[in-house]
């Protein structure tokens, strides 16, 4: 038994599955179920490929989701990493009174550049607090295509420096 709709994303596939000696079609099987919901979210092509260079941009991001990214950072980032990522604490790396970190500068002059964008997304995600700060986690606020553009919209005060040896330590991978 082997199922077709494996074959490709089609979803008029999804269940169906057919006898592989006989090719007869013997409708629905309990696992398709439970494959279903795996196949729509790897089937899922939504939000930019990040590992393709966009060449009105040369980075990851284009330009449109960088304009989606100012809105989306200027309503949930801003009020702390500054308008234009530019952080507002005068020393980042000094503790607060309460022993904390402040939001650090995310526009390439602090260490935002030092991680790949998986762990960017996971900072946003699961917040700072691991990590010293008091960030708290976006992971049911904002979906993923939200937080590729608050990234790509920091991203973008990056200098082509910056961005490239941020590339070379990690970047999209």
């Amino acid at each position: 038994m082997h199922f077709d709709f494996l074959v490709g994303c089609s979803p008029a596939h999804y269940f169906v599955c057919s006898n592989r000696r006989t090719g007869r079609r013997t409708g629905r099987k309990p696992i398709t179920l439970a494959v279903l919901g795996f196949l729509i979210v790897a089937c899922d092509t939504s939000g930019p490929d990040v590992r393709a260079i966009d060449p009105d941009t040369g980075r990851w991001y284009g330009n449109e989701l960088r304009n989606q990214g100012e809105a989306v950072f200027t309503a949930n980032c801003a009020s702390c990493h500054g308008g234009q990522a530019q952080g507002l604490a005068e020393d980042w790396r000094a503790r607060q009174a309460d022993g904390s970190f402040p939001p650090p500068p995310l526009n390439g002059s602090a260490h935002a550049w030092h991680h790949p964008l998986s762990v960017l997304l996971q900072v946003i995600d699961e917040g700072g607090t691991a990590l010293g700060g008091n960030m708290p986690g976006f992971a049911s606020q904002l979906n993923r295509q939200e937080k590729l553009a608050a990234i790509a919209y920091f991203q973008d005060f990056w200098s082509d420096d910056i961005y490239a040896q941020w590339q070379q330590m990690g970047g999209t991978d």
